[in-house]
């Protein structure tokens, strides 16, 4: 599978196969995924791997969390939902819309069942293989840009193997309990987390599809001596 390819067929997955993935595939996805370019090849990241009986612990930790509501992040890592500008909360609305309204059926006014899929981030969808990402705390703002670039390299490089993943920004939500079973040292920023394994294609989830804007809309091509600025 080349690159293009990769690409076009990446989907955040939210529903997973219990087949497990082999140790050695993981860590050549790893492995490719550490070519990913990053600030004077500076290389802030440190990545946690979970699974068997610690991705169970984990789990457990996590959701019991969840149901008591121990939240508590490192960072604001975005803005309550009612505080998001357009366009971007426009986008945000029409993918709840498109996920939970039109592949899971759950309407805006159910909250339990809503709360019941969002439950199921902390066992990373039922993926076999779970990852934390970290990056240096010292510069946190490029730490977090080059912890972006090896996220995408590291979701393409899974999907050349055959293998979806779900980048998840919820489970910054609970870092104290990630913290505390994975030992990550307060130097280390939680940036996300990782589902990783093999799509289950039979999976309501899998019926959700998302719009990519036109370049018209986020691309300016500058080519001519009448749009110069300068002096």
């Amino acid at each position: 599978m080349d690159v293009a390819e990769a690409l076009a067929r990446r989907r955040s997955c939210r529903g997973y196969l219990p087949t497990a993935v082999p140790g050695e595939v993981v860590e050549r996805v790893l492995a490719l995924a550490s070519r990913s370019a990053s600030n004077s090849n500076s290389q802030p990241w440190q990545v946690h791997v979970v699974t068997g009986a610690a991705k169970r612990r984990l789990t457990e930790d996590l959701l019991a969390a969840y149901d008591t509501n121990e939240r508590g992040r490192d960072y604001d890592y975005q803005p309550p939902a009612e505080d998001w500008p357009e366009p971007f909360r426009g986008r945000r609305r029409d993918f709840g819309d498109r996920l939970y309204g039109g592949a899971l059926g759950i309407g805006r006014e159910d909250g339990d069942r809503r709360a019941a899929h969002h439950r199921r981030n902390y066992d990373f969808f039922g993926a076999p293989v779970g990852m934390i990402l970290t990056v240096s705390r010292r510069p946190r703002q490029g730490a977090l840009v080059d912890a972006g670039l090896f996220l995408q390299s590291l979701m393409l490089a899974a999907r050349a193997e055959g293998l979806d993943t779900c980048a998840q920004a919820s489970l910054i939500d609970f870092s104290a309990v990630l913290r505390r079973n994975l030992r990550i040292p307060d130097e280390q920023l939680i940036v996300c987390g990782l589902s990783l394994g093999y799509g289950d294609r039979d999976h309501l989830t899998a019926r959700c599809r998302t719009a990519r804007l036109p370049l018209s809309s986020f691309v300016t091509f500058h080519d001519g001596e009448d749009e110069y600025c300068g002096a």
